[in-house]
């Protein structure tokens, strides 16, 4: 979509009139809304001017995030914009932060602080010493565009619990100036409902992200945990964890490849159990059994990647044979066991002496 050509139909202005404005041949108007050519910086501030829109939105980035869900969030006595973006980041608009500190929206005020990394609502000399620095990190101003498409200014949710930091922290100093104390009281207002942590699910909650965060973090794992082709076989649980397995169950170790079809599902309890929750039923589902033999046609181990899923399938197996042979009998090894991946991340108790 051209915005120049939008902008310039919605305000009812021909292609002459705002070449006037601008000051250039209306064929050069022409080019720049057939994309034949990008204004240079000068006469892009000048169409922005003309038009009464933001350079940004005129001429948006394609690099920035873009925000997948949007909702209204209640902070302190105020209702204000919140997002989450693509990356994850859940962020407050510009305005919105303004509005929930009471104030009117402005940028920064470069002329009365050297920093220009602060924004006007932090950019009071008096705040200055009150600004350590992992609050000058949580108030960079974030970049996105909207679900509308247009082009926004934010600041990531947790920047209005810091900035309520230092309001407080100034006032308990007893450095504010009068106009500031309404500020502080907000900030106390805002303080007593929302932590760092908090403000995020009230973001999620307000967007209706909570729904699906939990699907995105598990597809996020998987597809760093899981390879996504199947990897040639090779050998992944060395001999000792059967040999160990057997010598606890009591069993006869065999001679040939043949085992007792109770090791499958021991294996399942004692290992890809304890791999991440999800990976199992993935695994499953992209190594099915064979409804002819009723086996896998594969080892599921060959569909963990080999950078994070087969190193940690690795780790893990070490840790099983180690209190394998520190165990003399299966009730112990069980003890150690349950003591070891506690009850509240394994999937159901079970007891292993009936198979």
């Amino acid at each position: 979509m051209n915005f120049v050509r939008e902008a310039r139909e919605e305000l009812g202005l021909t292609i002459k009139d705002l070449a006037e404005r601008v000051g250039v041949h209306y064929t050069t108007v022409s080019e720049w809304e057939l994309g034949k050519i990008v204004p240079r910086p000068p006469r892009q501030a000048s169409l922005a001017k003309a038009l009464n829109r933001n350079i940004e939105e005129l001429f948006p980035r394609n690099d920035l995030p873009k925000a997948i869900y949007e909702g209204i969030l209640r902070v302190g006595e105020n209702e204000v914009d919140c997002a989450v973006l693509e990356n994850g980041k859940r962020v407050i608009t510009q305005n919105a932060v303004f509005k929930a500190f009471g104030r009117p929206p402005r940028g920064t005020m470069a002329s009365r602080n050297s920093d220009p990394r602060l924004p006007g609502f932090l950019d009071a000399t008096n705040l200055k010493d009150f600004i350590e620095p992992v609050v000058l990190e949580g108030i960079q101003s974030i970049e996105y565009i909207s679900k509308s498409g247009k082009y926004k200014t934010g600041y990531e949710a947790t920047a209005i619990p810091l900035v309520c930091d230092v309001y407080l922290a100034a006032r308990k100093a007893g450095i504010l100036r009068p106009n500031q104390l309404p500020l502080a009281e907000i900030s106390e207002i805002i303080v007593r409902s929302l932590s760092k942590v908090g403000i995020i699910a009230l973001v999620d909650e307000a967007t209706g992200y909570q729904n699906v965060r939990a699907l995105n973090e598990l597809h996020q794992l998987l597809s760093k945990y899981l390879s996504e082709e199947k990897l040639a076989w090779a050998k992944r649980f060395p001999d000792e964890f059967f040999k160990q397995l057997y010598r606890l169950k009591n069993w006869s170790y065999p001679t040939g490849t043949s085992r007792t079809p109770y090791v499958g599902k021991l294996i399942n309890q004692l290992v890809y159990e304890k791999l991440p929750p999800g990976v199992l039923e993935e695994l499953r589902r992209r190594n099915p059994v064979d409804e002819n033999t009723k086996r896998r046609k594969s080892k599921h181990h060959q569909f963990l990647s080999e950078d994070i899923g087969q190193p940690d399938l690795r780790d893990h197996l070490l840790q099983v044979i180690a209190l394998m042979r520190g165990s003399p009998n299966w009730k112990s090894f069980e003890k150690s066991f349950t003591l070891a991946f506690p009850p509240e991340i394994i999937q159901g108790e079970f007891d292993l002496d009936e198979l």
